[in-house]
């Protein structure tokens, strides 16, 4: 196709890459609506170390000079997968959202079907582990007075807020949040567990959007406590959950990513619910620092001049290339592009210089991503265990069954793809087999 060769020209970083855009290597976006780019179809981008088109036209993909397909995790699906894989094309997976959005990709054989990854995990290719935090500064916003807070309390507000309007999710939040409204006040203004209304329209308004409307941040940020509780456990899987609160002031009390303290400003900024044995001992935590406000306050002392004390979270945050809301830094989509237009380049060189040596130099070895790319544990009970849940309890019943039908997926497509398999519709056979040959161990 002639639409390869009009494409307009992307900026980019730049680079001395004389070919014209008939000579590029492609890289092909499978999910056509992250297309990261302008309006149109193709697009040049100049990378550090050599040129690329960019498409999401998935007619190129097919053609030899198609090197990479970028799948977007959220939109991954085993039983669409592109069949056959071509020997000559890499797998790149973008994925900066929840877990829960695909579980095929914490488990082996999901995660193995890519040679390059983008996720919250550190260990991943192009970590994107701080995509929610803007900047150290961000974290040094000023904190309600203590006094406001007192005041605020003796009107009858709770010293723990819970905002929360997606309820059936994998990390379970809601079951543990009501076992310590047992034994503590918590102001839950979302559709979870909801017991008290915002005080106006225009914030019951706002507290849906995402925006931070200014509003509605002064409102939350007199709660001395935000539940700060992942839609699904992974390490390094941070959101707005945790970093927004730190902004305003509030001190989450945090249930996510369990290696969370090594990204923390110092050693107390957050409390860690599974540092209690139970929500009754968190509650007794919370009301001795409700009450004793000197102790309280040790909690915001990384607001102060010095306070952030991690030296890993400053680099972290001065070693990334990519911007959060800042439009003078790419953002992470052309970043990520950037990093496969560089590999594939040096993989065609490789290619070449191993050719042309009849076999002296060896071919590059393929990169294939590895578990702690992703890796995410399975599903437990926010509250209590499994054993403890009644027969038709539907969390059970939706996320575990979720987890491990995930698993059965990455090994049918894995399966397909050894056999060099080109008819997608057998996928459901596929997994007829390994669900088979599961019940046959049993």
């Amino acid at each position: 196709g002639a639409a390869f060769v009009a494409a307009a020209s992307y900026r980019g970083p730049g680079n001395n890459d004389t070919r014209s855009n008939k000579a590029l290597p492609i890289l092909l976006w499978w999910s056509g609506s992250l297309f990261p780019h302008f309006p149109g179809d193709t697009e040049r981008i100049d990378c550090p170390r050599g040129s690329c088109l960019v498409t999401r036209s998935r007619r190129a993909a097919r053609h030899r000079r198609t090197k990479a397909l970028i799948f977007y995790g959220t939109d991954f699906r085993a039983y669409e997968a592109p069949l056959p894989r071509l020997p000559h094309q890499t797998w790149a997976l973008f994925h900066e959202e929840s877990p829960m959005n695909n579980y095929l990709l914490s488990h082996l054989p999901g995660i193995q079907l890519f040679n390059y990854t983008a996720t919250f995990r550190r260990e991943s290719d192009y970590p994107l582990s701080l995509q929610w935090l803007p900047g150290a500064g961000y974290l040094r916003g000023p904190a309600v007075p203590l006094a406001e807070k007192d005041a605020w309390r003796q009107k009858g507000y709770a010293p723990v807020l819970y905002m929360q309007s997606h309820c059936d999710v994998p990390s379970d939040r809601d079951r543990y949040v009501r076992e310590l409204m047992k034994y503590i006040q918590v102001d839950s203004y979302g559709k979870c567990l909801h017991n008290r209304e915002l005080p106006s329209e225009r914030l019951r308004d706002t507290s849906t959007a995402t925006t931070e409307d200014s509003e509605f941040m002064t409102f939350i940020a007199r709660y001395k406590f935000h539940l700060a509780l992942e839609n699904a456990i992974c390490d390094d899987y941070m959101t707005e959950k945790l970093w927004r609160p730190m902004h305003l002031g509030a001190v989450p009390v945090y249930r996510g990513s369990p290696a969370v303290r090594d990204w923390m400003p110092n050693n107390l900024s957050i409390i860690l619910i599974d540092d209690f044995d139970s929500p009754q001992e968190l509650a007794k935590y919370l009301d001795f620092l409700d009450k004793n406000g000197e102790e309280y306050l040790k909690y915001l002392e990384y607001k102060n001049v010095g306070g952030i004390k991690n030296q890993f979270l400053l680099e972290s945050l001065e070693r990334r290339e990519w911007g959060v809301n800042d439009m003078t830094l790419p953002n992470y989509l052309n970043g990520f592009e950037c990093f496969i237009c560089d590999r594939e380049n040096t993989r065609i060189k490789e290619e070449q210089e191993h050719k042309k040596s009849h076999g002296k130099i060896p071919a590059p070895t393929p990169r294939i991503a590895q578990f702690k790319h992703m890796g995410c544990p399975m599903p437990t009970p926010g509250f209590g265990s499994v054993e403890d849940l009644s027969e038709g309890d539907s969390w059970k019943e939706m996320w575990l069954q979720d987890y491990w039908q995930s698993l059965d997926q990455g090994e049918a497509l894995t399966a397909m793809i050894h056999r060099n398999e080109s008819h997608q519709g057998r996928f459901w056979d596929y997994m007829h087999e390994i669900f088979l040959k599961r019940t046959r161990q049993h």
